[in-house]
């Protein structure tokens, strides 16, 4: 806060001090200072209650006596600064600046009427409108400032641009004037929020705009025909009360009548195979003097008269694209879209389409060929105003378009095999037909998707950079031909600068952006949307080949998540997901696809018949492959003491047997006596909680055993051997006495065995003896 307190003295000094004729100069870093102090300026006064808040308030009021006086100043450089720091300060202020800029409002509508600049009008008519915007959400200061000042700015605007004759409620459009753009776009931003305050100048406006609208030969800029088109649209919000919606239905049908009745001039050339639904559009054709250049007197509209077919078609494309406005621009009533109409307009439009080879035109015998060669190259920008009609069609249905869209698609099919050598026909269809497709995509027919192969393939190739071997094999001359003709033709600077033609091949390709966008657009719409299994292969290679070689994500993406269905006769399909991977490594959405990783679910503990694992459980969880002894309470496999077993284990003697090198060495081929009968499998040890748990390992039936004495603890039916702790386990390792040698066959560990008689051997059942033996693991398996 204290810096702005500072910057707001600078601010305050520099008014004061630098002379107004220099002020403009330093008016763009004051205006920043000014925006840098919003905190300050915007705060309430109740809340200013300190010393340092009071010196603040007395800085802004100084500022806004200063910025009013120089509102008033006698200096063109004085005003022009004063309405750009006024403009910062309200933006910067909001409420608290906005409650007292009546002066300002008063003053900067007084300079319209002076001799200023026409940069001074021009920001003084933003700065109003920027105001006038500002105060909208305040309805207090809607009724003290917008709703007296308003009417003054909308007179005086209207001054700027027009002459109001004092007998006509019309006014004509001044010519040259500098100010339409800038009056047209503060009307069209003020006039749906105030609409009862711009009724009474309801006829004044419409009448500029029908010159504007219908100019033909002083055309207007294109952005100021946008401003007049949607400024002539939202005229219906001035209606009365619940009459908005009629207006804009009249408005709109008044244009498609306006459009039928230019085209009947325009394409007067072709005789037309169309015939109209409407019973009163078949009544409105007129007879025409065909000796005299084509035109048309004053419309539905009122627009004026054209003359000659190049005016007539920037008629008709200035009224499609007012129609499509009137389509696609949002309404604050409810509104009854004439969707027959409009699709019988572009049908008659759609209908009349350049002859190819195998189709002509039927032409008028009463019009030259002169016209008619004419009318066939200006009907690209007609079609392109039509399919960009269709589109905002579509897009104000949405899914309520379904019922038309085959109809839609059909005019959309016309265009496309008679004009696809337009790069802005293409680009049109292209938009469409993508939007179709996710209205309709997933009901298609095979017979409707097989028709947009055409369109398809050629999206690929507008991709696609022309290749320069083509371009070559053009200008190559033919060897076998011996005319001498052909020696003219080679282009020599080609010899010099072979990379010439590389270069402005790939210049050319790159230079229409939309084309490109457009068709990639395309070939994500189909992949997601059309069904892919009628899809050929042939197509569908061609498509992955294509967006592999552009690199396009979405398109990758599109092809990935959508793969080629095996069906019966087909081969095994194929996914560019290692493509895609190359070449977006680092893309959230690729990272997803390859390593897609699962939420795990804390809240649940049954989820799947799966509990989450505690801390205390991990050493039961280590030891879960191992079987574990019941509970004391079962009465199974109880620690009781066993008198007669230890006196037998007492006597037991034990042959000499190899040393184990590792619990998963085995012997081969060793004998058993034939006296000695096959020993029982040894008795597998229970581990004990502390030590490490080991699977037991049981030999096979078949597997040679080692021949033992007369007692083995396999043998009793007494209590399980106990395990012993792997700390007890010490001592010098045996030597051993043979070679072991390695078996396919399993046997049983000799750990086992001696740890079940030296446990006999204690009567004891609290201590456990150590026991000489050797470990039970080996160096091979460390190191595993």
């Amino acid at each position: 806060m204290a810096y702005m307190s500072m910057s707001l003295h600078a601010v305050n000094h520099r008014l004061t001090n630098v002379p107004v004729k220099h002020l403009p100069h330093f008016a763009s870093s004051i205006a920043t200072s000014i925006s840098n102090c919003g905190e300050l300026l915007s705060t309430p006064q109740s809340q200013k209650a300190g010393k340092a808040d009071s010196d603040n308030a007395v800085q802004v009021h100084k500022l806004m006596t200063r910025l009013g006086s120089l509102l008033q100043d006698r200096t063109y450089e004085g005003r022009w600064t004063a309405i750009v720091l006024v403009k910062a300060l309200v933006e910067a202020g909001q409420w608290e600046i906005l409650r007292g800029c009546e002066p300002f409002v008063r003053g900067l509508i007084s300079i319209l009427a002076k001799s200023d600049p026409v940069s001074t009008k021009k920001m003084c008519i933003i700065t109003l409108a920027r105001i006038f915007h500002l105060t909208y959400q305040y309805p207090t200061l809607v009724r003290e400032i917008t709703t007296p000042a308003l009417p003054g700015f909308i007179t005086a605007a209207l001054n700027l641009i027009s002459v109001k004759p004092s007998s006509e409620p019309i006014r004509r459009l001044k010519p040259n004037t500098p100010f339409v753009e800038v009056v047209l776009q503060a009307f069209g931003e003020l006039i749906a929020r105030h609409p009862t305050i711009f009724r009474p100048f309801t006829s004044q406006i419409h009448s500029i705009l029908q010159t504007i609208i219908g100019s033909t030969s002083p055309t207007f800029p294109e952005p100021v025909l946008d401003i007049a088109q949607k400024l002539f649209i939202s005229l219906h919000n001035c209606a009365p009360k619940n009459t908005g919606g009629e207006e804009w239905k009249s408005a709109c049908r008044m244009t498609i009548t306006s459009v039928h009745a230019a085209s009947s001039y325009v394409l007067r050339a072709i005789l037309e195979q169309w015939e109209s639904v409407d019973p009163s559009l078949r009544q409105m054709s007129q007879p025409q003097n065909y000796s005299q250049e084509v035109g048309n007197g004053p419309d539905a509209l009122g627009l004026s008269s054209w003359q000659g077919l190049n005016a007539g078609v920037n008629r008709l494309v200035v009224l499609l694209r007012m129609l499509s406005g009137f389509v696609g621009t949002a309404t604050a009533s409810t509104v009854t879209i004439p969707v027959g109409a409009i699709l019988d307009l572009t049908a008659r439009l759609n209908m009349v389409t350049v002859p190819s080879g195998d189709s002509d035109i039927q032409a008028n015998p009463q019009i030259g060929r002169a016209e008619r060669e004419h009318l066939l190259t200006e009907l690209p920008r007609i079609h392109v105003a039509c399919i960009k009609l269709l589109l905002h069609l579509v897009n104000a249905l949405e899914t309520s378009a379904i019922s038309v869209a085959q109809t839609i698609l059909e005019q959309a099919l016309w265009i496309f095999r008679a004009e696809k050598f337009n790069r802005e026909v293409r680009t049109a269809v292209y938009d469409l037909v993508s939007v179709l497709l996710t209205q309709i995509g997933p009901s298609m027919t095979k017979q409707s998707v097989s028709s947009l192969t055409g369109i398809i393939r050629t999206s690929c190739h507008d991709l696609l950079p022309p290749t320069g071997n083509q371009a070559a094999a053009v200008d190559k001359p033919d060897p076998k031909s011996k005319n001498k003709s052909n020696q003219t033709t080679v282009n020599a600077d080609s010899f010099l600068n072979p990379g010439l033609k590389q270069v402005r091949q790939t210049s050319s390709s790159s230079s229409f952006p939309c084309l490109k966008r457009a068709a990639s657009e395309l070939l994500v719409a189909a992949l997601a949307h059309a069904p892919t299994e009628f899809i050929s292969p042939a197509l569908r290679a061609e498509i992955d080949r294509t967006i592999i070689l552009t690199s396009d994500k979405n398109a990758m993406l599109s092809s990935v998540l959508n793969p080629f269905p095996a069906m019966q006769g087909r081969g095994v399909g194929t996914s560019i997901l290692p493509f895609l991977a190359r070449s977006y490594p680092a893309e959230t959405e690729v990272e997803c696809l390859i390593r897609p990783r699962m939420p795990v679910l804390m809240n649940a503990p049954a989820t799947n018949g799966f509990a989450p694992i505690d801390e205390d459980e991990d050493d039961e969880v280590e030891t879960a492959t191992a079987p574990q002894p019941a509970p004391a309470a079962s009465g199974f496999l109880k620690n009781t003491p066993t008198p007669s077993l230890h006196h037998d284990m007492m006597d037991v003697e034990v042959t000499p047997r190899p040393t184990l090198q590792s619990k998963r060495s085995y012997t081969e081929d060793v004998e058993a006596p034939a006296s000695a009968p096959a020993p029982a499998p040894a008795a597998p040890t229970f581990p004990s909680p502390g030590s490490q748990s080991k699977k037991a390992r049981f030999e096979p039936e078949t597997a040679p055993q080692p021949a033992l004495d007369a007692a083995s603890p396999a043998t009793f039916t007494g209590t399980a051997a106990i395990s012993v702790p792997s700390s007890s386990i010490a001592g010098p390792t045996p030597v051993a006495t043979s070679k072991p040698t390695i078996s396919s066959a399993k046997q049983p560990s000799a750990l086992q065995s001696t740890s079940t008689t030296e446990a006999a051997e204690d009567d004891s059942d609290d201590e456990m003896p150590s026991l000489n033996i050797d470990p039970d693991t080996d160096d091979e398996e460390d190191d595993e």
